[in-house]
């Protein structure tokens, strides 16, 4: 029987043991999902997959973003007031 990598809660690496057992905290991640790597007691990382993190990460481009922007009932919204021309001195030459 395999010991679990925390006896009292499920998912949860101490760092030794996800140094040692890295192998098997990868697998563990592809088939249980992420999995929590603490430090002192305290989850400090947590592993995910790199589909996962795609996931949340999202698209590089910003197109959602934009989309959302653009698809805002409030778009022709003024965001910034009008200023008024700044004022120009003239500067005496010596």
């Amino acid at each position: 029987m395999k010991k679990q990598p925390s006896l009292d809660l499920p998912n949860r690496w101490p760092l030794q043991n996800a140094k040692a057992r890295f192998s098997e905290l990868v697998r563990r991640v592809q088939s249980e999902g992420p999995q929590h790597v603490t430090v002192h007691g305290r989850d400090e990382v947590v592993v995910i997959s790199s589909k996962e993190f795609a996931r949340l990460k999202g698209g590089q481009t910003g197109q959602d973003l934009i989309n959302a922007l653009q698809s805002s009932p409030y778009r022709d919204l003024e965001i910034e007031p009008k200023r008024a021309a700044m004022p120009v001195r003239e500067i005496m030459s010596l």
